[in-house]
Order: C-alpha cells, then sequence, then structure tokens
C-alpha cells in the first residue's frame, strides 16, 4: 500500500493486540491495520493458550469482558456458549462461586478468538483487518512512517505500530532440566514420579504449574521457593468498600499509604468486610497511585512491599484455592522462602543453592527440574529482536526501574531523547512501569479504548497524516 493508504501494524496478537485491534478497526473506519503474531494461535497468547480445565481466570467472569462500555459482552457470549459444551465439560470449565463466576482460562481464548472470528467476517474487518502469521523483527523509520520486517524475510510499509507483545518470555528452555518458560510444552514431559520438582517463585504462575503437575498425575512433591515464600491469597464473597479519598501525602509517600490502607482495613473489618474489599477499591486508581508516588517511593515499593502487594491484590479463584491448600497440607506442594544464589543443570539433574530467608546454612537442592516462574523478563533481559532493535535505534526507552517501555500517557513511546516516537504507541505489560498494573483484561482493554483515540487524534496531525 502508498500513499493515504498505508495500514498501522499491531505487533502481537494475544489478548492486548487482539483488544487493541476490534477498538481500532471501531475507532478508524477507514484504516487498515496488519496483526502480527508470531505463536501459530491468534487472539490467545500464552495466558489463555492453555486447554487445561485447571487453568482458571482468576478474575471474575463479570469483569472480562473486551468492552468497557458493555461490562456483560463475555458473559453474554458464555451463556450463549455453554449450551454448546457437554455438561462433563461444563462442570470443569465453569465453576459458580459465591463471590462470582470463574471460567477456565481456554474459554477466554475462545472468546478472544470468536471475536476476532466474527471481526474477520463483517463489514468492518473483512477487508481492513489482516492477519501476519509471523514474528516482527524490525521496525525501521522509512519516509514519514516504517517498514516492518518480519522473520521470514517479507516486508511492509506502515504509517506507525502498536507494540502489544505482552509479557516476553524466554525461550523455550533453559539449560537441560532447567525450564525457562513455564508455558513450555516440556513441564510435565517425562518426569520422573521418584524425583521432585523444583518451581522458582510462589505467585499465580506457580499455582497454574502446580496444578498442571497435579493434574498430569505426577505424585510430588513440588517445591516453590520465592524470597519470602508467600502464596495468593483467595477472592471471597464481599461487600463493595468505598475507595478511599487519600491526601496528598498519602499519595506520596509509601510509609503514608500503607498506614492509610491499614487503617481502612481495621475500619472494613470491624463492620464485618474483608481486606479484599479494600484492596479491590483501590483498582480504578491503581494507576494514578503508582504514578503519585515519588520516584524512590516507587523503588521502595518494589523492593519490599511488591511481593505482599501481589499476594493480596492477584488472588486465586475460589475453587483452585482450595486445591492449593489441599495439596498444602498433603504436602504435595512445599514452599520455601529463600534467596535463590545459584543453578546448576546437567542432563536430567538439575540442583538449585539458596539462602534461607532469616538465616541459617546455605542449602543445596537437587530436582529433576526446575521450571522458571519468578514472573516476566524485564524487556532489557529478553533478548526479543524487535526490542533490541528499536532499543539499540534509540527509537523507545526503558521506564525508570526498566521493567518495561517509557511511554507518554497517550502510550506512545518516548525515544532516547525523551521525546515522544512519531506513529509508535504500546500498551499492556509492555508498560508495566509507566502504570503498574496494566496485565489483566479490566486494565488493558480501557488502555485500548485509551490508544485507539491516541492514534486517531494523531492520524489528524498534519506531519503524520503524510504517512497516513
Amino acid at each position: 500500500m502508498t500513499g493515504p493508504h498505508l495500514p498501522i501494524a499491531i505487533v502481537g496478537a494475544g489478548c492486548s493486540g487482539t483488544i487493541a485491534a476490534l477498538h481500532l478497526l471501531d475507532r478508524l473506519p477507514f484504516r487498515s491495520l496488519l496483526l502480527c503474531e508470531r505463536s501459530p494461535a491468534f487472539a490467545r497468547g500464552a495466558a489463555y493458550a492453555s486447554s487445561s480445565p485447571v487453568h482458571l481466570l482468576n478474575v471474575r467472569a463479570a469483569n472480562m469482558s473486551a468492552y468497557p462500555d458493555q461490562p456483560m459482552h463475555f458473559v453474554d457470549w458464555l451463556q450463549r456458549t455453554s449450551g454448546q459444551v457437554p455438561d462433563a465439560d461444563l462442570e470443569k470449565q465453569i465453576h459458580d462461586t459465591p463471590c462470582g463466576t470463574f471460567v477456565a482460562r481456554d474459554l477466554y481464548g475462545r472468546y478472544l478468538t470468536a471475536l476476532l472470528r466474527d471481526t474477520l467476517s463483517e463489514n468492518r474487518g473483512a477487508f481492513r483487518l489482516r492477519i501476519i502469521p509471523d514474528e516482527v523483527v524490525d521496525l525501521e523509520p522509512a519516509g514519514p512512517g516504517y517498514r516492518l520486517t518480519l522473520a521470514g524475510g517479507r516486508r511492509h510499509a506502515v504509517a506507525g505500530a502498536i507494540l502489544a507483545a505482552g509479557h516476553l518470555l524466554q525461550g523455550e528452555s533453559g539449560r537441560g532440566a532447567y525450564i525457562a518458560n513455564p508455558w513450555s510444552a516440556a513441564v510435565t514431559h517425562d518426569l520422573d514420579p521418584n524425583r521432585p520438582v523444583v518451581i522458582l517463585g510462589t505467585g499465580l504462575s506457580m499455582v497454574d504449574l502446580t496444578m498442571q503437575l497435579w493434574a498430569s498425575g505426577f505424585p510430588g512433591p513440588v517445591i516453590a521457593i520465592s524470597r519470602r515464600g508467600l502464596l495468593p491469597h483467595s477472592h471471597v464473597s464481599a461487600a463493595p468498600w468505598p475507595r478511599p479519598q487519600l491526601s496528598r501525602a498519602e499519595e506520596r509517600s509509601l510509609a503514608d499509604l500503607v498506614r492509610r490502607l491499614r487503617h481502612e482495613v481495621a475500619h472494613a473489618q470491624a463492620q464485618g468486610i474483608p481486606w479484599q474489599s479494600v484492596v479491590d477499591s483501590l483498582r480504578p486508581i491503581t494507576a494514578q497511585l503508582w504514578q503519585s508516588l515519588l520516584p524512590a517511593e516507587q523503588r521502595r515499593f518494589l523492593r519490599h512491599a511488591r511481593p505482599w502487594w501481589d499476594v493480596h491484590r492477584h488472588r486465586m479463584a475460589p475453587p483452585i484455592a482450595q486445591q492449593i491448600t489441599a495439596l498444602v497440607r498433603q504436602g504435595y506442594l512445599q514452599t520455601r522462602a529463600g534467596f535463590i544464589t545459584g543453578i546448576e543443570a546437567a542432563g536430567r539433574r538439575v540442583w538449585i543453592r539458596y539462602r534461607p530467608r532469616g538465616g541459617g546454612e546455605p542449602v543445596r537442592l537437587e530436582a529433576q527440574r526446575v521450571l522458571d516462574a519468578r514472573g516476566a523478563t524485564p524487556i532489557g533481559e529478553a533478548q526479543d529482536p524487535l526490542m533490541t532493535r528499536l532499543l539499540e535505534r534509540g527509537q523507545v526507552r526503558l521506564d525508570r526501574h526498566q521493567l518495561g517501555l517509557e511511554v507518554t500517557p497517550a502510550l506512545q513511546a518516548i525515544s532516547r531523547s525523551g521525546a515522544a516516537t512519531p506513529g509508535l504507541w504500546a500498551l499492556g505489560p509492555l508498560v508495566r512501569g509507566v502504570f503498574w498494573e496494566c496485565t489483566a483484561v479490566p486494565d488493558i482493554r480501557v488502555q485500548a479504548v485509551q490508544l485507539a483515540g491516541s492514534v486517531e487524534a494523531a492520524l489528524r496531525d498534519p506531519d503524520l497524516a503524510q504517512a497516513c
């Protein structure tokens, strides 16, 4: 395409990229899109690619609509679809609990896939949304736009691009028995029933892996190690709690903010309302709170408070929490608190060295496999070819904490010089260092709407319009 018809590229067709594409098609009725994805499946990404019924969403179904202005969109789709699922499968995939409905991740992946498929069959997407099943390895400035290069060698001229790669993971495997990518197909393959499996991390990814190992028939034990050894809490049934009206001092100081939240929790519990309601009341302002903290206070949060926030904020679906509690009680799942000092792998054996939290002699633990579930790899360490080239060329730069990319409030990428990069945006987990909470669907869908408006406004700009 040339002249006024250059498309906008979306790099990544998981949850973030798919939802962004849906909103861009609605906002840009005369613009074509290239939706690029390196994995075989579009619309699912790592989070929703699992077909296992033991992998449940950790967000209630009522909060999973792709459209902020249609909050029941996913629930309505679920009701229509459930009639097509055999009762035996339905019981495994949809769980009605006192605190809401929680469904298998596979069902949500099917929902996103259906939205993409339906869009491609409708007028708004049939001629304007092009699926590109290949990895984007470069976005070079070319005239007023960009030249997009795919791993297969093909190139496309585009007016701009949206970076929506989600969590950047390490490769399929690490060193022998050490598996760096917790979503690798090798996780449960060829396990010895008489030797333990070690998981690095004790958060929700560890919970998923433990459930997967248990469902596969592996008899255990599973040993999970993190610095504090904290397990995520469970969702509970609770009345809503009003959002606290925070003072300026509480917004800027981590100590003052924590003190206020403890006061709110005590006040709520005195009325019979659990702490979960207080934490949930912060969801609409979490990004605001993060950005209000001084940089030094943000660093304090990351060093000291982040694990506590994660286990209180990112909670397990009740059926999963019940099963994990039972596995802990049985000794199947063992959690340990300590600092990893080394990993050695040789063939089908791996040794983990860690220093126990609170003191004690260093421990050297042997296992048949180590699964790394400590979270997304920082962008600067991910060895992603596209991100590496963008960073080297100075088209983007890392945020101050080097968690992801720095962007403007309108989600436009910021270059090495500190200026906004024309025609380049990012959303979702890639911008977690700027907004903090942007990894779950309720946050991503809001960003997708905001991004669509930002792109529309940029296309009206005379300078960028030359490419468009």
